[in-house]
């Protein structure tokens, strides 16, 4: 199963190929341009690096946040057209699913390990997501620090977004996650393709005090 997966919701963007166990290829991307401008120029190197035909893919995956609001929205809505242009199925993950069950090997060695994942909300709050094997406990949702410290001294593992995108490839944890959904039958569960922001953008907060002014 070949798998083309992208991550635009954090700020180094990942895109990448998986051909069943095989990584094929994974580009990480980090600068000034906007996530709309290197999303596709970087699909388009990376099929052509390894030599795959768009047409020959079987499954697009992506994350849906929590992160950038704009990342998110491209990455959704960037995979969704080519997915369904191509007539081929589309994986929609969470974020933070994407980088706890991403790692195939961690969860056969420890298939019980429970895992928090957490990231920098701004405001002074966290992200965070807490998983028990392959089962998400609680949902991504805001903490303070104070919770964030409490799950994590209880947790197995705890997985800070921002270190963890400066040695590993979300995208690629995304697509191993989606081979593993397709695998077990379970990609009905991962259509909706509705962006998880958590909280609103600053833009949408400024409008709801407009209106209850």
């Amino acid at each position: 199963m070949l798998i083309l997966a992208a991550d635009t919701s954090l700020p180094i963007l990942s895109v990448a190929l998986l051909d069943g166990d095989a990584l094929l290829g994974a580009i990480a991307l980090e600068g000034k341009s906007s996530r709309n401008e290197k999303l596709l120029p970087a699909i388009d190197w990376l099929l052509g690096e390894c030599g795959v035909d768009r047409h020959r893919l079987d499954l697009f995956a992506t994350t849906r946040g929590p992160g950038s609001f704009t990342g998110v929205r491209i990455g959704l809505a960037t995979m969704q057209g080519m997915a369904m242009a191509l007539g081929k199925p589309m994986c929609a993950m969470s974020t933070h699913e994407a980088i706890a069950l991403g790692e195939g090997d961690r969860d056969a060695t420890h298939p019980l390990e429970r895992m928090l994942v957490y990231d920098d909300a701004g405001r002074g709050e966290l992200y965070i997501s807490l998983f028990e094997g392959h089962r998400e406990t609680i949902a991504p949702r805001l903490a303070s620090a104070e919770e964030q410290r409490e799950l994590g001294a209880e947790a197995a593992l705890a997985i800070r977004v921002a270190e963890f995108t400066q040695h590993a490839n979300v995208a690629a944890g995304c697509a191993r996650r989606a081979r593993e959904i397709a695998e077990h039958g379970e990609l009905a569960r991962y259509t909706d393709v509705t962006p998880i922001y958590v909280r609103l953008a600053e833009a949408e907060v400024q409008l709801n005090l407009k209106r209850n002014a």
